[in-house]
């Protein structure tokens, strides 16, 4: 995990109403979005399961609905982006979405997602998708897992982590704010504001109860750098029996982070 060149807290974008994709998609929201808010929109495909849907009609109409995300600068659309085609691996999501993207592109990443070299390869072979893959499972790949923070204020919350953490700010939402992403290389937190807090502080205290793990390659030396930014650690670097290197620090709201990296 590289060292950021400045602590200064980033630009943070606020929106003060559900942004064009959000409304757009809000009929695909289930339940488990920002209650009484508005819900997380997904991308979703379509399961193998469904050969009715799955032809190259329904997949060119995917791959304009693709090209539109990009277009609107919607976030989650970047992340499919980054994993499916390699030449966008490298790329934070800002980095993707300020790239260019053609239709072409997105057909590639439609293409791709269902198992095709390229657009051209999945036209020739779209029967074969259509007729020959029913009743099979749906190919899922998990692409990261992005934990979940309680604090009591975004703003507070964003500047912590990035002055004292070295992540960046991906966006906020609301106004106020009451939902951010915080980023730094392929760690990603989310952070949501409650009003109380969510776990009993003197068990999660006394308990050590983790938040999230954030895995690196050497520990020591994000270890020092929170040394001297004077982040409070629940526990010094270590060594732990299994050969890990570990160490975990504590934000304002008693969220419990514990980094990881390889033994020496």
């Amino acid at each position: 995990m590289a060292a950021l060149s400045s602590f200064a807290l980033p630009r943070a974008v606020h929106v003060d109403k559900a942004p064009r994709p959000l409304r757009s998609l809000a009929r695909a929201v289930g339940r488990n979005g920002l209650q009484s808010r508005m819900g997380i929109a997904r991308l979703r495909d379509v399961p193998w399961s469904a050969p009715s849907m799955l032809n190259i009609e329904h997949l060119r109409k995917q791959a304009k609905l693709y090209l539109r995300w990009h277009r609107e600068q919607y976030y989650p659309v970047a992340a499919r982006i980054r994993t499916v085609l390699p030449r966008y691996s490298r790329l934070i999501d800002r980095e993707v979405l300020a790239q260019p993207f053609r239709l072409s592109d997105a057909q590639e990443l439609v293409a791709r997602t269902v198992g095709f070299e390229s657009w051209e390869a999945l036209r020739r072979g779209s029967h074969f998708v259509t007729h020959t893959r029913t009743g099979s499972r749906a190919m899922t790949t998990l692409v990261a897992a992005e934990p979940q923070l309680y604090v009591r204020d975004i703003v507070a919350s964003c500047e912590f982590y990035s002055r004292m953490l070295g992540f960046s700010v991906a966006f906020t939402y609301g106004e106020p704010p009451f939902y951010a992403q915080v980023f730094r290389d392929g760690a990603r937190l989310n952070l949501r504001q409650v009003d109380a807090p969510v776990l009993d502080a003197i068990r999660r205290a006394t308990e050590q109860l983790l938040t999230a793990s954030i895995t690196l390659e050497d520990a020591k030396p994000l270890f020092v750098e929170f040394q001297q930014a004077g982040v409070e650690f629940v526990q010094p670097l270590r060594t732990e029996p299994w050969g890990a290197r570990t160490f975990i620090v504590r934000d304002p709201d008693g969220n419990v982070l514990l980094f990881a990296g390889r033994g020496e």
